[in-house]
């Protein structure tokens, strides 16, 4: 692998880490009820198909951390189709740092978007 190919690969890693949790926190906020890994991973995918922005192995840990921050709270849930699920919903915490992660989200893109140019 070149260098340039492994400094993309990096890029991409770091950036994805940095919005993987504003997207999570997002997702949970639009949905009245709790949801499971599962379910959380194929609405990511097939919001953006052509877009696998957030592997399944990538979601998991950021859920986890997610609620060790107690942005997220979590029950387990017995399962009529296979081993019991953990359903995760947003706190109220974690609706207040989304509201202040998407504006640094929106002034970070419009940072970025403004030196892109040209």
């Amino acid at each position: 692998m070149s260098d340039i190919s492994a400094q993309t690969k990096k890029f991409q890693k770091e950036l994805n880490s940095g919005t993987s949790s504003l997207v999570l926190l997002s997702v949970l906020s639009q949905n009245k009820e709790p949801m499971y890994g599962y379910q959380i991973a194929k609405m990511l995918e097939d919001s953006a198909p052509d877009l696998p922005m957030m592997k399944q192995g990538t979601l998991y840990p950021v859920l986890r951390s997610l609620e060790e921050n107690e942005l997220l709270e979590s029950t387990v849930e017995p399962s009529v189709s296979g081993p019991p699920r953990r359903y995760y919903k947003i706190t109220q915490s974690g609706r207040d740092a989304l509201k202040e992660w998407v504006d640094i989200w929106k002034q970070t893109k419009k940072f970025v978007d403004a030196n892109l140019k040209g």
